[in-house]
């Protein structure tokens, strides 16, 4: 017996600490931060900036590229720059962002003992034995930000403190500024903040596409199931929700014994990750959603990702021939289509002009909701409209 070929290749380039080689639909944002960067390092001033946006906005990805290109390229008034990625999640407190960044520049102290002002000085002191400019990334800044941190304040009066050559980015999901002391605040002007936008379903496409072709056997996957994808996570605009879903239905797949990824194993992965259709919701549906739903179902099951509505009232129109029941006017199969798209069962995507919108079904394995529904319709407790 022949065993299907593997198709999830490089798994560990969808995980979210994965930085990929090119950061896609993120590239402005790049050349722009890293342009404001280098012209305040090249006549050896400090620049600080925040930067936010939603979860899976690629906040992370942007700074710790930004870091990466800067140490590679950038010079700071003729000295050497060092990026310290710290991720503040985990090092909630001046003390253990003053670790970490006391390991940036080369100087290790025992985790406890010393006080912040004494950890300041010998961190002073390693950026002395080594001149350099640093560049300090603080990811998840909030949970710094909200216990009345001094770093920040110290980090980006760094001159005055006498520190040294130092820039601040800090990252965050929401505003940090009205969490702020005045003279931090002031360090980060309107003019010091970049807020990025959710993703669309156009950006999440191309992420998923260029993320598949490195994790994802070739030949394995095709566009519909990325823009499948695409299409589950743009409520959120989230691109580490769709790499979620894509490296999940990869394991579906080959755990279902096939050697490509179908649009059922990224409804089976969308319903165990965030389940949005339950039985409950089934039993209050009439008669006539039930039918459209299992005609959508079956049709899915053999036509992929979505299907024509007109070819799915036919296959409608089929169903009820087969149950003993009367045609339905067109009219009122848009209408109770419409309701499903309203209680979040279906979508509907228009498409261009002379062709048909199309109907989707993302939060079930079709052959599992046609089951349901089947049960549903033949215990006869649905809803009569």
């Amino acid at each position: 017996m022949t065993t299907p070929a593997r198709i999830l290749v490089k798994e560990e380039t969808l995980d979210p600490a994965y930085l990929p080689p090119r950061l896609v639909r993120r590239e402005k944002e790049l050349q722009l931060l890293t342009k404001r960067y280098r012209e305040a390092l090249a006549k050896g001033l400090a620049f600080h900036l925040l930067l936010t946006g939603g979860v899976g906005s690629g906040k992370t990805a942007l700074a710790r590229r930004l870091g990466t290109d800067l140490e590679r390229t950038g010079r700071g008034n003729e000295l050497p720059v060092r990026a310290a990625y710290i991720n503040c999640w985990r090092r909630a407190s001046d003390r253990t962002v003053m670790l970490d960044l006391l390991r940036a520049v080369d100087v290790s102290l025992p985790d406890r003992g010393y006080s912040l002002s004494e950890m300041m000085d010998v961190f002073e002191q390693g950026l002395r034995r080594r001149p350099q400019h640093l560049v300090v990334l603080l990811d998840e800044a909030s949970a710094l930000v909200k216990q009345e941190t001094k770093l920040v304040y110290l980090l980006s009066r760094s001159h005055e403190v006498e520190l040294g050559s130092i820039s601040l980015l800090l990252v965050a999901a929401e505003d940090l500024l009205p969490y702020m002391d005045a003279p931090s605040r002031s360090s980060f002007g309107v003019t010091h903040r970049l807020s990025l936008a959710p993703y669309s379903r156009e950006d999440l496409g191309e992420i998923l596409a260029s993320r598949a072709e490195i994790a994802l056997r070739p030949g394995s996957f095709d566009r519909e199931v990325l823009d499948q994808i695409a299409r589950i996570a743009v409520p959120n605009g989230d691109a580490r929700f769709a790499l979620e879903i894509l490296g999940g239905a990869a394991h579906v797949a080959e755990d279902a014994g096939s050697d490509v990824l179908l649009a059922e194993h990224i409804r089976r992965t969308k319903g165990s990750l965030m389940p949005t259709l339950s039985e409950s919701q089934l039993e209050s549906l009439s008669t006539n959603e039930l039918g459209v739903l299992l005609a959508l179902s079956r049709s899915l099951r053999s036509r992929g990702a979505a299907v024509a509505s007109q070819k799915l009232r036919t296959a409608h129109t089929a169903l009820l021939e087969e149950l003993g029941g009367s045609p339905m006017s067109r009219t009122t199969f848009w209408r109770t289509l419409k309701e499903l798209e309203r209680d979040g069962l279906v979508t509907l995507e228009a498409a261009g002009t002379g062709e048909s919108s199309r109907v989707a079904m993302d939060d079930l394995p079709a052959s599992y909701l046609a089951t349901l529904v089947e049960e549903r319709l033949g215990r006869g407790r649905a809803r009569k409209r």
